[in-house]
């Protein structure tokens, strides 16, 4: 998961850095409205992080921009003010939730799987397609029951189609997600990370959920069941 963290004050943005890295997040933190703009239209995070006191502009500007932007990415405040003012002004704006300084690290990074699995349309804990169960908060990897293990960048990678079920992801994308910009190896390997994770899944019981589109990239698909498919039973009264 990729997270966007606007907090101008370097104390408490390194300590959030930390919380978040520590449940395996990616992510690119900025201390300025108009840093944080610039990214969040360039790149596709899964969430934006966002205190309301910075030094170029208001939060609730960052958020009122990027949604007439038609940036839909989820954006939590993060904010010492306590009062309900705040938080109806922060939602009017088109925010998507609001925790109060101080927060619990684990509430905060609760909040931020729980805001992400809403606005990408799974409501329950787990994200589910097909006979796949992945559980965002434990990284835990199921298909029909059976616990299929993987690697850091597997995982990431699995995430990620998971979050955009049906949408069709390039190789520059998996590397931006993966590496944030920071010493990318070459765009190949992609192939070799998919090739992996599909033989990990077919050993589990799913091997089609990742289609390859060719010259674009890779998508995940809610599995289709074969239509017109003639029970054997049958064919053979048929036949008979």
């Amino acid at each position: 998961m990729r997270t966007l963290l606007v907090e101008d004050d370097l104390t408490a943005s390194r300590g959030i850095v930390a919380m978040l890295k520590s449940a395996a997040m990616i992510v690119d933190a900025v201390d300025t409205g108009e840093e944080a703009l610039e990214l969040a239209r360039l790149y596709d995070y899964d969430v934006v992080v966002l205190d309301l006191v910075l030094p170029d502009m208001e939060g609730y500007e960052v958020v009122r921009r990027l949604r007439a932007a038609r940036v839909e990415t989820p954006i939590l405040i993060l904010s010492g003010l306590a009062r309900p003012q705040a938080k109806v002004k922060g939602f009017g704006v088109g925010a998507d939730d609001f925790i109060t300084k101080p927060f619990d690290r684990e509430e905060l990074i609760a909040r931020i799987q729980a805001v992400v699995r809403r606005t990408k349309g799974f409501a329950q804990s787990n994200l589910v397609v097909g006979p796949l169960v992945l559980n965002l908060g434990s990284r835990e990897v199921m298909v029909a029951g059976t616990p299929v293990h993987l690697t850091g960048k597997e995982y990431a990678i699995l995430e990620l189609l998971t979050l955009r079920k049906g949408v069709v992801m390039t190789k520059e994308a998996f590397l931006n997600h993966l590496y944030g910009g920071m010493d990318e190896p070459e765009v190949k390997i992609i192939d070799v990370f998919i090739c992996k994770l599909r033989k990990k899944l077919a050993q589990a019981g799913a091997d089609n959920l990742i289609a390859t589109v060719w010259g674009r990239g890779y998508v995940l698909r809610e599995p289709n069941p074969v239509a017109g498919r003639v029970p054997l039973g049958e064919l053979a009264a048929q036949a008979a």
